[in-house]
């Protein structure tokens, strides 16, 4: 790449090229299992910064892949400058409008701790540390989801530099077709420097784990498909196979209840699962907002892992039997989480309306060649067996190394996606983890 080191010049925020001194950590995405060969990292000082970087990008004929946290990074970065934005660090919010308004670097975990001080919440997901911002262009599937659709259908603004390196405020009244894709459309259109959106009541947060011998899994996932069958869209719950390395395998029920009197609610309608015995853990207990992230625990630093996702069209004997046909080994999690809900509703988004009620997640750590590869084969076994319970899209947030956006999205939303690029970016000067553009 030509002219490289004037990138240097071009921006104050921090500049890495290959050879310095923590280049390599830098480009390291949240899952250390996929290689990022990108060729700079900047660290933006601030959204002048990004404008900054922007108007260089466009010069230069370079493209810029925008990872505030690292989170769902598919590897594709080769020649691009990998743009961290954890500086862009402004929480604001404004409880009398039920409104706040996050920086690109800002992760769900401070929304929820500012937010939760006023009785309200975003529309999170299970991990404290993902960037609001990221999560939100991706769609975003809450634990309050159910009740209050995507998190991209509450955005009622986005901060922005386009193509040209010109700052903007986009709306759905000032710029309605980027608006349209920015949300649940992934970053392929502008680089986002803060986002805004509503903000929910929380009167009560009711939820916890819920774990046993794997050799309750068929009692437990029975009763999981009898409670998700009837649930109100206030309670969440999600249901994993667990194969953890040096412990004989569990099943784990995760759920949250959000609404008035959520305790009361909330056991009641978990109540099918005390009559199942055996249970090694069960913490639930009313919570504040923001301690959602503990009901799943996930780890809180990078790690390597392999994961997909595929949505499910029913739970029925014959999907219950394949998935406990045999041992999930070398898997470390076999997932369903309950969608339906608003999730089903119309929504002027790319990703519209999800009809299948249920999401199927795996996860695996390939922790050797030979454990990657049984990992791979064990998921495309159960995939295979599972046949047309599993139709091939998923939401875009879900979508992993080797997968397109041509998978999350259908074939009018996909063209109209690739319109908005072709007239918004027509140089390529932005590159998501999940290229719009790409086949």
């Amino acid at each position: 790449m030509s002219n490289i080191d004037q990138l240097r010049t071009a921006v104050r925020g921090q500049v890495l090229l290959p050879g310095d001194d923590g280049f390599e950590a830098a480009t390291g995405p949240w899952n250390a299992a996929v290689p990022q060969p990108a060729a700079a990292v900047v660290e933006a000082a601030d959204a002048d910064d990004v404008a900054a970087l922007v108007r260089y990008a466009r010069g230069a004929g370079v493209p810029i892949a925008a990872q505030p946290s690292g989170h769902g990074a598919s590897g594709d970065v080769a020649g691009a400058i990998l743009l961290r934005t954890r500086r862009l660090d402004e929480v604001r919010v404004d409880p009398a409008a039920r409104i706040a308004r996050a920086g690109a670097g800002v992760p769900w975990g401070r929304v929820q701790e500012e937010a939760s001080r006023h009785g309200l919440t975003g529309l999170p997901g299970s991990s404290p540390v993902v960037s609001v911002t990221g999560y939100t262009l991706g769609g975003g599937v809450s634990w309050f989801s159910r009740a209050h659709g995507w998190a991209a259908d509450s955005v009622t603004a986005f901060e922005v530099v386009g193509g040209d390196g010109a700052p903007a405020r986009v709306t759905a009244d000032s710029d309605p077709e980027l608006f349209w894709a920015l949300c649940g459309g992934g970053g392929d259109f502008a680089l986002v420097t803060a986002t805004e959106f509503r903000l929910y009541p929380a009167p009560a947060l009711y939820g916890g784990q819920m774990l046993w011998p794997g050799a309750r899994s068929r009692e437990v996932l029975d009763v999981f498909r009898t409670v998700t069958a009837e649930a109100p869209d206030e309670l969440t719950v999600w249901i994993a196979l667990l194969n953890i390395p040096g412990a004989e395998p569990m099943v784990a029920v995760h759920a949250t209840y959000l609404g008035e009197d959520a305790g009361e609610a909330g056991s009641r309608l978990l109540a099918p699962f005390d009559a199942i015995g055996g249970r090694l853990d069960d913490n639930r207990a009313v919570l504040p907002v923001h301690e959602l992230g503990t009901i799943t625990d996930e780890p809180t630093d990078p790690s390597p892992g392999m994961s997909r996702g595929e949505v499910l069209t029913a739970l029925d004997d014959t999907v219950i039997d394949t998935l406990l046909a045999e041992p999930i080994d070398p898997l470390f999690a076999v997932q369903l989480r309950h969608m339906g809900g608003a999730l089903t509703r119309p929504s002027d988004a790319p990703h519209g309306a999800l009809a299948e009620p249920y999401l199927l997640y795996f996860f695996g750590v390939p922790i050797s060649p030979e454990v990657a590869d049984g990992v791979v084969a064990r998921r495309a076994a159960l995939l295979k067996a599972l046949g047309d319970y599993v139709p091939g899209h998923k939401p875009y947030t879900f979508l992993g190394v080797g997968e397109r956006a041509a998978d999350a999205f259908g074939a009018e939303s996909l063209a109209r996606l690739r319109a908005v690029k072709r007239a918004r970016d027509p140089q390529g000067v932005f590159r998501s983890n999940f290229p719009v553009d790409k086949d």
